[in-house]
């Protein structure tokens, strides 16, 4: 033999590092792991140095790394770090596929979803932020096709799109698919091309500012949070929307919503605004605004829908 240092077999090698001494042997086959010798018989050989590469060896593949990128570092192609760097990205993007099927599965689990709904629920979780951001444009468009509408509002509406962090929590991706498929539900589709219709002709009338407590400016929205509070307030209480209290916020309601052509306390305009809150208190509108914020890490957003029931049940009441 010509190596006089310290030598192992195969079997030897195998005992010291925990490794099968089929995989030993398949490894240096590959040329990842060259015999330091041989025996007269033809038995391999090695040495200190050769099982020091063995657990570099199997290290790297614990790791995840490939027999090729293996190689690249036991010859010095390329660096450990630099191939480390590679398949840092590369677990990144397994880890997020993971996550969306297991966002798909919960699902799936939770609503005992048929096989064409699975398919569904597997090509939205996978969308890609354009497809994410684009899918929403094109319902925005449908929404307000052939309408005149106030395109401030409207771009306030279109910008909040939904954005995935890149590492998304479970929540989030079950937050995404119930989103895209609200915004593809035909029954939404009808419900929010109705409520564009009627801000439409509002905007036509020239009524649309004097609608208020249902438009989107800062100060309506700070007024809607102030009243749908109290109105919470009195539900918790046990209070009727005729009571006295129900009566003072209709009042308030009425007079901040009404223009400056308007009257307050004209019954066909109270009635009025009672039916336009109505319209725009579904809960599938606000289940809208629910998921963007947990899509987008936003503060949850908490059911207004009873309140802004109360709310509508005292404006007519006032009447």
């Amino acid at each position: 033999m010509g190596n006089t240092g310290a030598v192992f077999t195969i079997g030897e090698l195998a005992k010291r590092t925990g490794l099968p001494v089929k995989t030993i042997r398949f490894y240096s086959d590959e040329g990842l792991l060259p015999p330091t010798d041989r025996t007269h018989s033809g038995y391999r050989l090695y040495d200190i140095k050769a099982m020091a590469r063995l657990e570099l060896v199997k290290t790297l593949r614990e790791l995840g790394l490939g027999l090729a990128d293996v190689e690249l570092a036991l010859t010095r192609e390329a660096s450990v770090p630099e191939i480390a760097s590679q398949h840092v990205d590369a677990l990144d993007a397994q880890i997020r596929r993971l996550r969306l099927r297991r966002a798909v599965l919960r699902a799936v689990a939770k609503r005992g979803s048929e096989l064409e709904e699975v398919k569904l629920m597997n090509k939205l979780a996978s969308m890609s932020d354009d497809e994410r951001k684009r899918l929403l444009d094109e319902f925005w468009d449908e929404m307000i096709a052939g309408l005149e509408v106030d395109s401030e509002f409207y771009t306030r509406m279109r910008s909040a799109k939904p954005e995935l962090p890149d590492d998304p929590s479970p929540e989030q991706l079950e937050a995404w698919i119930e989103f895209a498929e609200l915004v593809q539900d035909p029954a939404f589709r009808t419900l929010i091309r109705e409520m564009s219709e009627r801000h439409s002709a509002s905007v036509k009338e020239g009524t649309f500012k004097g609608d208020a407590a249902v438009q989107q400016s800062d100060t309506q929205q700070e007024n809607w949070f102030a009243w749908s509070t109290r109105a919470q307030s009195s539900i918790d209480a046990g209070r009727q929307p005729d009571s006295a209290e129900g009566r003072a916020l209709a009042d308030e309601i009425c007079a901040a919503s009404a223009g400056p052509d308007r009257d307050p306390s004209n019954s066909r305009f109270r009635l009025d605004l009672a039916d336009t809150i109505e319209a725009g208190g579904d809960e599938r509108a606000e289940r809208y605004w629910q998921l963007l914020a947990i899509i987008n890490g936003w503060p949850p957003i908490p059911t207004q829908m009873p309140a802004a029931r109360w709310m509508v049940a005292a404006i007519r009441a006032s009447v």
